[in-house]
């Protein structure tokens, strides 16, 4: 099948799913078209079966906002023509949605029916879909998706709580490919980053307010105060300079390594004990799903798809947003000796494998089958 992929080509965990997705249906036989502005970050090869259109937006005096969504649509039906295109799959409902369902009205004007399925996954819909100015938007446009999935179901229910919702949400989880996982790393070079005594903890984010980034600095630094410890923090976003600041502050800065952001995240998680994830708000949580598959526990939030990742007292623990003590007394309790330790790295490997892509990749061939066949049906 010629499918076309439309995503943020950035770090965030839509973004990256949507590129792996992309990937492994390339590897299996289908013929993968990404439209986007840029070339997504994990994207590193092109080929027979894998290609990149980018959307150009052209500079005009007129707007003062330049019409991304208009050029992403034209785009969509440029492409769709010259190369045969049967199947478009939209992550994330605005703008990619509605540029989406404009591609599709104006392809029918020529006789062309393409299905389109759109995947929510998370501020879309809890964040920036809710927002009054474009809620309307985001409702018309996932009700006129020919098939609508969600990437836990916590998102599901919150979609249908917030929006008029007049289509079946499907629940097809995030995933990882556990093939790339499955090299142990010689080179892990741990002693660069700690003492052979301390514990290595880490956060991978956008760095945004909704991470709670603050929370990680003072959850470490309760930690750091009973068990010798590193602080490995990655990404790059809003919050970093204040978290730098409370570093300071706290006056653990020779404590916390700042990365920024970092395409060598398994590097990075091969030499960790602990992940941190006090999230106010996530949708699926990659991020700890990625962690546990490099046999790193997680001490997390209990909010939106987190719990359906993150076992309670198997893969690490939960706690209310907020709740430093409570979270840096479960972080002591799996680092406080190598056996607990060990218990929970090894119980992370074995639920993270549940979302290996090879059990959900098929979801997706069978509703991509389901919406071709039924292209004609639903026309608008």
């Amino acid at each position: 099948m010629k499918i076309a992929i439309v995503c943020y080509p950035t770090f965030g965990g839509s973004g990256v799913v949507a590129t792996e997705l992309g990937i492994a249906l390339a590897g299996r036989g289908h013929e993968v078209h990404f439209i986007t502005y840029k070339q997504p970050v994990r994207l590193e090869l092109l080929g027979n079966n894998i290609h990149f259109h980018e959307v150009h937006v052209p500079e005009y005096p007129l707007f003062h906002y330049q019409p991304y969504e208009l050029a992403l649509s034209s785009k969509l039906v440029d492409t769709v023509k010259l190369y045969g295109i049967e199947l478009l799959h939209v992550h994330y409902a605005i703008p990619h949605a509605y540029a989406g369902y404009m591609a599709k009205k104006m392809l029918q004007e020529e006789g062309i029916f393409i299905p389109m399925i759109t995947t929510l996954h998370g501020t879309d819909i809890t964040l920036v879909g809710k927002h009054p100015f474009y809620k309307p938007a985001v409702n018309f446009s996932i009700n006129k998706s020919d098939v609508v999935t969600s990437v836990s179901e916590a998102l599901r229910q919150s979609t249908l709580q917030i929006f008029d919702i007049k289509k079946e949400i499907e629940v097809v989880p995030n995933f990882i490919d556990i093939s790339k996982y499955s090299q142990e790393y010689t080179d892990c070079q741990r002693s660069l980053m700690a003492n052979e005594d301390e514990r290595i903890i880490t956060h991978i984010s956008n760095f945004r307010k909704v991470k709670r980034i603050p929370d990680v600095i003072k959850v470490f630094f309760k930690i750091q105060k009973e068990i010798p410890s590193k602080l490995i923090m990655v990404g790059e976003g809003p919050e970093k300079e204040y978290a730098e600041q409370l570093c300071d502050e706290l006056k653990i800065k020779d404590k916390v390594l700042f990365l920024g952001n970092s395409t060598e995240i398994d590097r990075i998680l091969c030499f960790s004990d602990l992940f941190l994830l006090p999230s106010e708000s996530e949708s699926f949580g990659l991020a700890a799903l990625e962690a546990m598959i490099n046999k790193v526990a997680v001490v997390s939030s209990n909010v939106g798809g987190i719990p359906e990742v993150n076992k309670q007292g198997v893969s690490g623990y939960l706690t209310e947003v907020g709740d430093v003590a409570g979270m840096a007394a479960k972080a002591l309790e799996i680092l406080k000796d190598d056996a607990t330790l060990e218990k929970f790295k090894e119980n992370a490997y074995k639920t993270a494998t549940k979302f290996d892509i090879v059990h959900i990749l098929p979801l997706y061939e069978e509703i991509y089958e389901k919406a071709y066949k039924s292209r004609y049906k639903n026309t608008y």
